[in-house]
């Protein structure tokens, strides 16, 4: 089948090169001139593991082409693919949709025959309703089915949950369009996903009760973690007695800083402000998202206390500065709640992150960026440990101690053992476990 993907942003470009890879020809357009040259170079402006690799094999064998106009593919497509931001709306939290409108204004002009119009981007219930307006008004003889098919990938594992997904959510009530998705999707059969079809709002709601499901489970664990510590109880062992219940499960009860990154703060407000325009407001989600945005400003006292309690004068040395590790993606990270802080107190702040440090240094431009997280930590009053790449779980804990001013570490995602940080001689304290100094 033929793809035209407008949007070549995380979700537009990982969905076009597993579309392409499945065996249809896509297109991907985007108005940005530099990136779409970059992309035909296989310049992958996002880190995203195993990207480059199906990028250019697809492009290569003709699969996957890049456009900035779109109007060909447009044209030619069984299924057109809106996939543009929808980032919240300064001042009210709302999903900004001046990207999706322009982008169906775009399509309306250019359809020809049969085509199917898929809402990839995250939207808010009744989103398709407006779409299907649009292009109505603006083409009404255009034989045309708007749809929607929220994405369920995770960064760092994006490629992996495009291919192998729990479920496939589709929402319409036209037959011709369901044809067209299921062919789409066809080469999922073979490990039997699971392929919903509901009504288009229903789908629309899916895509956000899941997200802010998930950061209630992780906002759950946090409060825990700290009852934990009020108790002198151990979080990690909380998480697995309640997650081996099958109906509660372990995933997402890791205790942490608070959750980040490009869906979760935006999907949950959103919610929040579609639930309470309706009539019907959703507090748990509300409480959620008030408990998340105070925890990632309260963490930078854990560093004061360890030190304490003051960071004036203070060398910290962060290990970590992406909301999450296999990204670069610094939306809404804890860091740049947790950083600034450590600055207005007076600290002196170091910073390693393996992917990150480049949009970092947009957002967190007063603070030394190091080579790796040995430099980070030279000098250092305490060592801040806020996102689990994999290279800071095996670090050479002797040569830490020995680059430190004092051997004092604030472990906000517990990858060390209290016990054995003791042994090795470190002040350590970690997340709703016991600390050891």
């Amino acid at each position: 089948m033929r793809v035209a993907m407008i949007g070549t942003g995380y979700v537009g470009l990982v969905s076009g090169a597993c579309f392409a890879d499945f065996g249809h020809v896509v297109t991907c357009v985007d108005k940005d001139e530099l990136k779409i040259e970059r992309l035909r170079q296989n310049i992958i402006p996002i880190f995203e593991p195993g990207l480059d690799d199906l990028v250019a094999t697809n492009a290569r064998d003709g699969r996957l082409k890049f456009a900035v106009d779109g109007a060909q593919a447009i044209r030619e497509a069984d299924a057109v693919f809106i996939a543009v931001g929808t980032p919240s709306r300064r001042g009210d939290g709302h999903a900004d949709l001046s990207y999706v409108y322009a982008a169906a204004e775009e399509i309306a002009g250019l359809i020809e025959g049969f085509t199917v119009i898929v809402t990839k981007s995250t939207v808010p219930v009744g989103t398709g309703d407006e779409i299907e307006r649009i292009i109505r008004e603006r083409r009404p003889d255009a034989d045309f089915a708007v749809v929607s098919n929220p994405e369920f990938l995770r960064e760092g594992a994006a490629i992996d949950d495009f291919k192998r997904p729990d479920r496939v959510v589709v929402g319409t009530d036209s037959e011709r369009a369901r044809l067209v998705m299921a062919e789409l999707y066809r080469p999922l059969n073979l490990n039997e996903t699971p392929i919903l079809f509901t009504g288009r709002r229903t789908s629309e709601l899916i895509k956000y009760a899941a997200n802010a499901f998930l950061a209630m489970k992780i906002t759950f664990i946090n409060e825990m973690a700290d009852l934990c510590e009020t108790l002198g109880a151990d979080v990690q062992q909380v998480a697995r007695g309640i997650g081996l219940d099958n109906r509660i499960g372990s995933r997402f009860l890791h205790a942490g800083p608070g959750y980040g990154g490009s869906c979760f703060p935006k999907d949950t407000l959103a919610l929040v402000r579609t639930a309470t325009d309706a009539g019907s407001p959703v507090r748990l989600i509300e409480t959620t998202v008030a408990v998340n945005d105070a925890r990632k400003k309260a963490m930078a006292n854990r560093v004061a206390d360890a030190l304490g309690g003051s960071v004036a004068g203070k060398t910290v040395g962060v290990l970590g500065l992406t909301f999450k590790p296999n990204t670069d993606d610094m939306r809404d990270a804890p860091s740049l709640d947790i950083v600034p802080e450590l600055l207005k107190g007076g600290a002196t702040v170091k910073a390693f992150d393996p992917e990150g440090m480049k949009e970092a240094a947009t957002l967190l431009p007063d603070i030394q960026y190091c080579d790796g997280p040995y430099d980070a930590v030279a000098g250092a009053d305490v060592v801040l440990i806020l996102t689990e790449w994999d290279q800071f779980r095996a670090l050479d804990l002797d040569r830490v101690k020995l680059l430190m001013n004092a051997p004092v570490m604030v472990d906000l995602r517990n990858i060390y053992s209290a016990p054995d940080m003791k042994v090795r001689g470190f002040s350590y304290s970690s997340i709703g476990r016991p600390s050891e100094s």
